[in-house]
């Protein structure tokens, strides 16, 4: 650690240690907040406190106590260093004879619907801002305006200018004035934050990579007191690239990366930067050593080389520079920087909100050292046999080459893939002209909400006494909890009732001790052995409350807001991806970031040199964790099983548990509402008519049924999917195809959910 971040650190659990009770008034609270562009959940995730706290801190309802208090009392007492109180209005003074130098407004991360009287951060006084009418033409600064070092627009410089409806400034600092990012067109303009245009002299590679960490201006700070800030993202459009000298397209197509010599290649390394191992592909890194607690990293998206994946993001590539920087900068502000895939952004992420080191203080010394941040992954860690896997070394060393692990060998928790029997079909079933389907939103998010993970290594225990509260792997025989066969068992993906011991995450173990208490089943849970993690926390709280935020923040610009009738939310849901191309594209985009970033949790190998039983790079990180991305699953599961039972109960009632097949099966009327077929966070169900209102339970309050779906925006509520004739449903089913990956359109894309 440098000497500067030993300093800081010492002053900080210096002040921890001062009481702090001249907080200001909450109303000033309040307007300190909302100057810097805060919200009161990320005041809360960086107290590490909950946002209703925040909100009564404002309120003047409670005042917070210690350890927040001083924490919070640095925060404001910040705020209004950088944001003091407004003055009353004083006269205007004389033009003075010469200009003086202006003042860069702190950074500019852009709301989507910004006024133009609401404009991004000015550049002196003779900034322009663009009119409505004609919001494409940008506006200029003249040479007066310019900061220190820059030139007016049409010189080689630096100087900034104006387009397309800037936006207000949202965070403060100094050091990022121009946002986290910019998008470079093959004219030399970079698109930022806010409607900012800057001339970028730049004709190379390293010449980019200079001007961006000395005049730029492009970042954005750390999500964590003891994590990083993001590094400088240029977007390089297809004419920027050429520009320079960047080929169209990548010959080589497995790797990905120019080869080593390309002549971009060696200019870099020709003026002492480096590339990361990856090399130069559609992301690259060229950074220098740090110096102290300097970065000097600059990130390169390349668009005509697929980094913005149409998965994730859409047609986003397409847009307009200006237009894209507004999207790629709404992201940035709300979940990240994009830093590679929405993949890598989802893992980035949750190191990013808890970070494995921190300074502490080391006692019998008195310096301050790196220790580990409490709650957080700290190092890597080997997974137990059943989690690993089959290319893992774990695996190679027990199984020989090709064996195909049983269920008593593998864990095996991943999302419902299910159809029903169409011989199972109702008369009253099949009486319905429709098939519903819904859809949860973000299921792995909102399953991540809460759960308890382990967060250190694993550790076997014979015959142990299953405990909910334990995360881990254990081996248990549920054969002996049967379903209605209208229903899947929630024990496996396909939904077929266990056969034996298998292995299972907690979060299905404790589902199976919840059926047997709720439905008096008499069965045992016994497992015959486990690989738990006593020390454990829920390691995913920060990252499922930032994204459920950015989530809820874009699906409002798309006009879908929480507080909405079940009737006004499906008619906001049936237009909402029209209302504003690029958002639709972010919305896409945080999905995928939460898809991808469960997903990431258990990368594979990856490239031709590989060989089965080796290990590969990802194993080295801790969020290398295969237990983690098995427990968020199990939860999502068992989540959505635990509301297809709700919903069964409360449209046809309850039956006394009985034996059948060697089961103790739980059993429901014959008038219950029972899916069609499942496929991940989707459920089809015949109906009476075309909406999710003819088919889900809600009472003529408008009022769900206790524990059943719930039409809403927020993570765990479920929108409208599709609706098709149920017998086009029917007919797949007595294909073996499943409905639900069908009914919102075959050519539906997947959305990241």
């Amino acid at each position: 650690m440098s000497p500067r971040n030993e300093l800081f650190s010492a002053v900080d659990a210096l002040l921890e240690q001062v009481p702090s009770d001249d907080l200001p008034p909450p109303a000033e609270r309040r307007r300190l907040r909302e100057a810097a562009g805060l919200s009161q959940a990320q005041v809360a995730a960086a107290l590490g406190t909950r946002r209703e706290a925040v909100g009564n801190w404002e309120g003047g309802k409670t005042e917070p106590r210690a350890p927040q208090r001083a924490a919070y009392a640095r925060l404001l007492e910040g705020l209004a260093a950088r944001f003091p109180a407004p003055e009353p209005a004083a006269p205007e003074p004389a033009a003075p004879a010469a200009p003086a130098a202006p003042e860069v407004a702190p950074s500019a991360v852009p709301e989507p619907s910004a006024s133009p009287a609401a404009a991004g951060p000015r550049l002196g006084s003779s900034a322009v801002v663009p009119k409505p009418a004609a919001p494409a033409a940008p506006a200029r600064a003249s040479s007066a305006a310019a900061p220190p070092g820059s030139r007016a627009p049409g010189a080689r410089g630096a100087a900034p200018r104006r387009a397309a409806a800037p936006a207000p400034p949202a965070v403060a600092d100094a050091r990022f004035a121009h946002g986290p990012l910019g998008v470079l067109d093959g004219e030399g303009q970079l698109y930022c934050a806010g409607g900012l245009v800057l001339e970028c002299p730049a004709a190379s590679v390293p010449e980019l990579v200079e001007w961006t960490l000395a005049e730029a201006g492009l970042g954005a700070p750390r999500l964590h007191h003891s994590g990083k800030d993001s590094d400088p993202l240029v977007v390089l459009t297809a004419a920027a690239a050429e520009r320079l000298g960047l080929p169209a397209q990548l010959e080589d197509r497995r790797s990905m990366r120019l080869p080593e010599g390309h002549p971009v290649v060696e200019q870099i390394a020709k003026a002492e930067w480096k590339l990361t191992r990856r090399g130069f592909g559609p992301w690259a890194r060229v950074y220098r050593p740090a110096q102290g607690d300097r970065r000097r990293c600059v990130q390169l998206a390349v668009l005509p080389w697929g980094a913005l994946d149409h998965r994730a993001w859409g047609g986003a590539d397409q847009l307009p520079p200006a237009e894209l920087a507004r999207v790629l900068s709404v992201y940035a502000a709300r979940v990240l920087t994009p830093r590679g895939s929405t993949a890598v952004a989802g893992l980035e992420l949750m190191t990013s909100l808890r970070p494995p080191t921190r300074a502490v203080r080391d006692e019998a010394t008195g310096t301050w050292v790196s220790g580990p941040v409490p709650g957080s992954l700290t190092a890597p860690a080997d997974p137990a046999p059943p989690e690993a896997p089959d290319e893992h070394p774990v695996v190679a060393a027990l199984f020989p080459r090709g064996h195909q692990r049983t269920p008593d060998q593998v864990l095996d928790e991943e999302a419902f893939d299910w159809i029903r029997d169409p011989q199972l079909l109702t008369d009253g079933e099949c009486a319905k002209p429709f098939a519903v389907g819904i859809d949860v939103n973000t299921a792995f998010l909102a399953a991540a909400n809460r759960l308890v993970v382990g967060l250190g290594a694993p550790e076997h225990v014979t015959a142990p006494r299953f405990d909910k509260a334990l995360p881990g792997a254990w081996l248990v025989d549920l054969s002996g909890i049967g379903l209605d066969p209208r229903l899947p068992s929630p024990f496996t993906p396909h939904g077929g009732r266990p056969t034996g011991p298998a292995w299972y995450a907690t979060p299905t173990v404790a589902y199976a001790a919840e059926l047997v208490g709720q439905y008096g089943l008499p069965v045992e849970i016994r497992p015959l052995e486990a690989y738990v993690r006593p020390v454990s926390g829920p390691y995913l709280d920060p990252w499922y409350k930032h994204l459920a935020e950015a989530y809820k923040a874009t699906m409002a610009d798309l006009g879908v807001s929480a507080g909405l009738a079940p009737a006004e939310f499906l008619a906001a849901m049936e237009h909402h991806r029209n209302a504003d191309p690029g958002m639709a594209a972010v919305l896409s985009a945080i999905k995928s970031t939460v898809k991808g970033g469960i997903g990431k949790l258990r990368e594979r190998p990856q490239g031709a040199r590989y060989r089965p039983g080796e290990r590969w790079p990802a194993l080295e990180r801790p969020t290398w964790r295969p237990d983690i991305r098995a427990a968020v699953i199990s939860a999502a599961r068992v989540n959505m099983h635990r509301k297809l039972l709700k919903t069964a109960a409360a449209t046809g009632g309850v039956l006394p548990a009985a034996e059948i097949g060697g089961a103790w099966t739980v059993r429901f009327g014959d008038d219950a509402l029972m899916p069609v077929a499942l496929l991940s966070d989707c459920a089809v169900y015949p109906s009476a008519g075309p909406s999710p209102l003819d088919v889900l339970p809600y009472d003529g309050a408008g009022k769900p049924a206790p524990g059943t779906f719930r039409l809403g925006v927020s993570p765990g509520m479920v929108k409208h999917e599709g609706t098709r004739e149920l017998y086009w449903a029917v007919d797949l089913l007595e294909q073996d195809h499943n409905p639900a990956r069908h009914i919102k359109g075959d050519d539906a894309a997947d959305e990241g959910e």
